[in-house]
């Protein structure tokens, strides 16, 4: 998600879902530049019994631009606000750990030549920084790939030193 519209787009697709579902429980945390969107609802449920677990899952997790919903029919055995609060937090951590988590970060997209034979040494570098995006293979090596913001310089120094200043290094 990358916008509080997204996660309320979501949200309502499903409900249109699970349409018969007695509860529509919802949590969502969305960064948007500077500023964040959040909210929980209970859909009918005790108040905070349930959409207040799931946001606190997504708060200490550290889980941003993300929305979860959990979809509860009633089976006829009344749960209690605890009850409530473990099904709706277990669930979602269950669909959490089910879906992963993806890191997000700013990052420079690099790319870096070399001749064949500082190829590997330079892919090996790399593999401490991200992950190769692409690789062409011509007269040289080529490999195209994201370095998070911060570790900029660092990255650009490690690949001179390590190729004596040899490699061309393009920022994308």
């Amino acid at each position: 998600m990358e916008s509080e519209g997204e996660a309320k787009a979501f949200i309502k697709m499903i409900k249109e879902l699970h349409k018969d579902a007695t509860h529509n429980v919802s949590a969502y945390f969305v960064k948007e530049g500077n500023s964040f969107a959040l909210k929980y609802e209970d859909d009918g449920e005790p108040a905070g019994s349930s959409g207040k677990p799931i946001f606190k899952l997504l708060e200490s997790k550290e889980i941003r631009n993300a929305v979860v919903v959990v979809a509860r029919y009633f089976g006829g055995i009344k749960l209690g606000f605890g009850g409530l609060s473990k099904a709706y937090r277990d669930t979602a951590l269950s669909a959490i750990e089910e879906a992963g988590i993806a890191e997000v970060f700013e990052h420079v997209r690099f790319r870096v030549r070399v001749e064949y034979v500082e190829s590997q040494k330079v892919r090996n570098l790399m593999g401490k920084y991200g992950i190769i995006r692409d690789e062409i293979y011509s007269n040289t090596v080529e490999f195209i790939l994201p370095v998070k913001t911060e570790l900029e310089d660092d990255f650009v120094k490690k690949i001179k030193d390590l190729t004596k200043n040899k490699a061309e290094i393009e920022r994308l």
